[in-house]
């Protein structure tokens, strides 16, 4: 009879010691973490999409993400306004194919840096601004508008800067709160 209350507890103690030591190993226990879900079972993350989504959430990423989304609207504009608002050649003289296409190019090309610097440094800017809060409410774009436009204005002189920083900081503000109050 003591042997077997000895083998019961020995037992016990086993499995606590198993219990305690898969709490605090560092074993692949620790690496999936439960994200409860709204509806539905509980989603366990691999380590790539956790990494996944440390990459994506990053300020390069999403700078880099802009600058290229700005560079591709960007080109869609200045292939669109290049259309609407040809140049006009004098009397007499006919624009050929080649000259229309270097136009559109020109055009497009140029729309196209334009957006993609904007779009790269605003969203650049709005990470940073909100990393250092530590907040993602509707002031980072507003701060992150009033520098990039300053950045931008400031290249033509003080005084645009400042309209600039302000026209931008406004325009986002304005953007950001319907953009959080449509729904």
């Amino acid at each position: 009879m003591a042997n077997n209350e000895e083998k019961t507890n020995m037992t016990q103690e086993e499995v606590l010691h198993k219990f305690v030591n898969r709490i605090f190993s560092n074993d692949q226990f620790r690496e999936k973490i439960m994200m409860p879900n709204v509806m539905g079972r509980p989603v366990v993350k691999s380590v790539e999409e956790k990494t996944l989504d440390a990459i994506t959430e990053s300020c390069a990423f999403k700078c880099i993400l802009s600058g290229v989304m700005g560079f591709a609207l960007g080109g869609a504009i200045g292939l669109f306004t290049s259309s609407v608002n040809p140049q006009i050649k004098p009397p007499g003289q006919q624009e050929t194919v080649k000259e229309i296409i270097r136009e559109m190019k020109t055009s497009s090309l140029g729309y196209a840096k334009n957006f993609a610097l904007l779009g790269a440094v605003f969203s650049g800017i709005e990470c940073l601004v909100e990393t250092y809060r530590g907040q993602s409410d509707w002031k980072n774009g507003t701060y992150a508008g009033g520098i990039t436009g300053g950045l931008i204005g400031f290249r033509a002189g003080a005084k645009a800067g400042l309209l600039g920083a302000l026209g931008f900081a406004t325009f986002s503000t304005a953007i950001d709160y319907y953009m959080r109050n449509s729904s």
